[in-house]
């Protein structure tokens, strides 16, 4: 999806709070009808417009940096088509995998939802299992269950996406798993994985778990099928295509992908590392919230002013300037009038490269932000182990 359709789909998402947010007008009604609620006309309009049905088959991305959640539909030629976005009122933890029981991380990964895993009767309205912990976390050793996508705004290693947002997204799911679809797949990554986030990211004790994610991505983005996903060596690993054609788009995208990761290094990309307190939320809440709407319950949401801090771990590279040739003195030109002090010229340099005792100090002291205090953090980076994560 190319940044113009993202950019559209983050208005659409902060508009679509105001509604997440509003009284439901049927919590009145027969509580143990919620599972049953119809998917909105609206959105029955826009499966049209993408030439999908409420009966096709479903896709889900979540993303936590930027707090999204993405519903994808396949349309009548086959290929899922993105439909609309989400966003997360709270997620907990960091960037990275979940690795234990407890440890409030959101999970990672790719993972699957069959009717099994719905709940009607949900304590957080509706809810359905994400299926943690997969094959590939098993075989890390990886503890914990029941981590689900859910409503309210509450998170403790959860998708908290409101009760109104998460109806919509059931009943989306809902009509799809009744269309016949055996299981759903749920792709949950740190953050969009654009080979300029890979970049900025590759430095962080994750990036080679990132990788993995990144290519099921890519064969995704490229093909617009779901990645066949098997776990072999305790790595995630995608079979091959049927169709050899797609099968060389997918390759091809991928390739495509890590030489431009390749290339941002080479041109000298600052690589850094994004830390939370406690997780975050989708910046349209945040707004909300800080003009004093209330949202319900909120898990720690003191926190959330210790979301999203970035350490710089290697400076960006200032770009070579071109050589500037020596002037004769036939090449003298008349002195030039001197530019008033309120030119351009005058004032900084953008992105000015920072000083080596400066490059690792959070973004938060800088900008004069306190520092989380200790009562907030929630225990160490979910960091792989360097002997798994090769």
């Amino acid at each position: 999806m190319d940044f113009g359709l993202r950019g559209a789909a983050w208005l659409a998402a902060a508009l679509l709070v105001a509604i997440l947010v509003s009284p439901d007008m049927s919590a009145s009604a027969d509580e143990a009808s919620k599972g049953d609620t119809p998917i909105p006309a609206s959105t029955l309009a826009l499966m049209a417009a993408r030439d999908t049905t409420a009966a096709a088959p479903i896709l889900i991305r979540a993303y936590k940096k930027e707090a999204e959640l993405e519903i994808w539909k396949r349309a009548r030629n086959g290929r899922f088509v993105f439909l609309k976005t989400f966003p997360i009122c709270r997620w907990s933890g960091q960037l990275g995998p979940k690795m234990k029981q407890g440890d409030r991380q959101t999970p990672e990964g790719f993972y699957s939802v069959s009717p099994n895993q719905m709940n009607p009767n949900s304590a957080y309205y509706l809810s359905f299992d994400t299926g943690y912990p997969n094959a590939y976390d098993k075989a890390r050793g990886a503890t914990g269950s029941y981590v689900m996508v859910h409503g309210t705004c509450s998170s403790a290693g959860c998708y908290a996406m409101t009760d109104r947002g998460v109806g919509e997204i059931y009943a989306l799911a809902r009509e799809a798993l009744k269309g016949g679809q055996p299981a759903f797949q749920f792709q949950a990554y740190p953050f969009h994985m654009t080979a300029q986030n890979m970049a900025i990211y590759r430095s962080d004790p994750n990036i080679a778990f990132w990788r993995q994610l990144k290519e099921g991505s890519d064969r995704f983005e490229a093909t617009g099928e779901e990645p066949i996903v098997t776990v072999s060596a305790r790595r995630y690993v995608f079979s091959p295509l049927k169709d050899p054609g797609k099968e060389a788009l997918a390759a091809a995208r991928h390739a495509q992908e890590e030489a431009q990761i390749a290339a941002l290094v080479e041109e000298g990309s600052a690589a850094v590392r994004t830390t939370y307190a406690d997780g975050g939320q989708h910046p349209a809440f945040l707004a909300l919230a800080q003009q004093g709407t209330f949202l319900g319950e909120v898990s720690r949401p003191e926190a959330l002013a210790y979301a999203g801090l970035e350490t710089i771990i290697t400076p960006a590279r200032p770009k070579p300037r071109a050589a500037v040739k020596s002037a004769s003195p036939q090449d003298a030109k008349p002195a030039q009038a001197v530019e008033p002090a309120s030119t351009m010229s005058e004032l900084p340099t953008p992105h000015e490269p920072e000083t080596s005792a400066f490059a690792s100090t959070p973004l938060c002291y800088k900008l004069g932000r306190p520092a989380p205090p200790q009562s907030l953090i929630s225990g160490a980076m979910p960091i792989l182990p360097a002997a798994l994560a090769d």
